[in-house]
Order: structure tokens, then sequence, then C-alpha cells
């Protein structure tokens, strides 16, 4: 029992193996497929024609989702752990609805958030190197928040005030019927989205909405510069591995501490 234990933690929970990637694989294909199924589902006319077809399918995937799940749980060496973990909760989410279905009606729509199964894709086809990428970007978000944070505080002044100010000027006759209604106006046309079915009619009206919009474009290009100063902050200094670029090595490193290679000796810029 052990032995068996043994061999479908070393398929299921690894993917350095033949048979542990190709159960992986086979396990996305089912995860496309349903998500595939669910969204034709919502289209009427497919599912007058294809709805018997589609709920088989439905319930042979989440079938399949259950004993996998059960399988996951009982060979895990420390199963609460597993439980717990992101992709634990995420697998059990992924087989939840489909069975809460019978209870309450309506729920097998949920059935979409199978898709965050796809991030298995980073540790199936060994996607992980990029994932330092995603986290340079992620630390330059964070050491940027606070600069953001009170740029956005300006921004949502700037929001009140021009709000308030075409409530005033234009008035409910020009579909201005409410300070809220004024904020909402300003909140779409200064992030440039412009939906127009609320125009300002009067001459300074027209004029503070030109001005709106010229300082959408501003507002959404200073964050960006925020957080690329900080970008570049966080990879000056740092070598960059060749081969899995991973940054953040010390300027004396030999070897690259995450994959063990080489790292050029010659970098003296200390930019990879």
């Amino acid at each position: 029992m052990k032995t068996i234990r043994k061999k479908l933690y070393r398929i299921i929970f690894h993917t350095d193996t033949k048979a542990g990637k190709a159960f992986d694989v086979v396990l996305l294909v089912f995860i496309l497929l349903n998500v595939l199924a669910v969204l034709l589902e919502s289209v009427s006319k497919i599912y007058e024609q294809y709805g018997i077809y589609l709920r088989i399918f439905e319930y042979a995937v989440t079938a399949i989702f259950t004993i996998e799940y059960i399988l996951r749980v009982w060979i895990h060496k420390r199963s609460w752990k597993y439980i717990f973990s992101f992709y634990g909760i995420v697998d059990l989410l992924s087989i939840l609805p489909t069975l809460l279905e019978f209870i309450f009606t309506g729920s097998h729509s949920l059935a979409i958030i199978r898709g965050l199964r796809l991030l298995r894709l980073f540790r199936v086809f060994k996607l992980t190197r990029y994932t330092q990428q995603g986290n340079l970007i992620a630390k330059a978000l964070r050491d940027s928040w606070t600069k953001i944070s009170v740029f956005m505080f300006g921004v949502i002044m700037v929001i009140l005030v021009v709000g308030t100010v075409m409530y005033l000027v234009e008035g409910a006759e020009n579909g201005f019927d409410s300070i809220p209604r004024g904020i909402y106006w300003t909140i779409v046309t200064i992030t440039t989205v412009g939906f127009g079915d609320i125009t300002p009619q009067t001459t300074l009206g027209q004029f503070i909405a030109s001005f709106t919009m010229i300082l959408g474009y501003a507002i959404i290009a200073v964050p960006t510069g925020i957080v690329t100063v900080e970008m570049n902050k966080q990879q000056s200094g740092h070598r960059k591995c060749p081969k899995c670029h991973a940054v953040g090595h010390e300027k004396d490193a030999r070897f690259c501490k995450h994959c063990g290679n080489a790292l050029n000796v010659d970098e003296g810029s200390g930019l990879g």
C-alpha cells in the first residue's frame, strides 16, 4: 500500500517524470474543455441543442476531478497542508459548483472557476523561471504603493471637485441631476472611457470636459512612471542569471542561487 501511495504521489505531485507530466497535461486538457463547455452552455441556442451532452460531460469531468482530489488528499504526506494550500483550495472549489447544484439551483455556472486550475501550467511546463520577473513587478508595486496612494488621493479630490462643478454648471436638465452623477461622469471621462450616456451641453461645461479629458492622460501616465522607476531600482545593482533569469545575486556571487548555473563574471555594471 505504501509503495502504491509513493508511486501515485510521484505521478500526481511531481512533473519531473513522463507519467507525472502526462497526468497534469491530461488534467489541463479536461480543464480547458470543461471551461469551454460552461461557456457554450450559457449560449441559449447551443444549450437547447446540445445541453444534455454538455451536462453529461460536466458530470463526468466533476467525477474525474473529485477522484483526483480524494487521491491527492489520501497520498499526500501531510494531507491538511495540501487541503489548505492555494492549489488545494482551488482543486476543491473546482468540484464544489457541480455538487452544490444538486442543492442550490444555478450554482453550476460557478464551474467556470475551474479555469483557476490552469495556473498549474506554470508548474507543468516549468514556467516558474518567469515568476522571477513577476516578483520583480510585485516588489516594484509594493515599494511604489505609498507614492501611488498619495497620487490617487489627489485624483479622488479632483474627481469630487470636477463632479460637483459639473453638477452646478450643467444641472438636472442636461443629465447632471446629482453630485454622484457628476462624479460618475468625471470618472468615465478622466479614465478616457467616454460612454456618452451623459454629455455637457453648455459652453463652460464643454470647456471643463475638455480639460478633464486632457487631465485623464496625465493621470494614467503618472502611476506608470512611478512603477517604472521602482522597477529600474530593483534591477539596478543586481546580477541576472543567463539561464533562469533570476535576479538579486550578490556582486561577488559566481553561481546562481536558484538553479546553480554559472554567472557571468564580467558584469561590471551589475546589470544582467
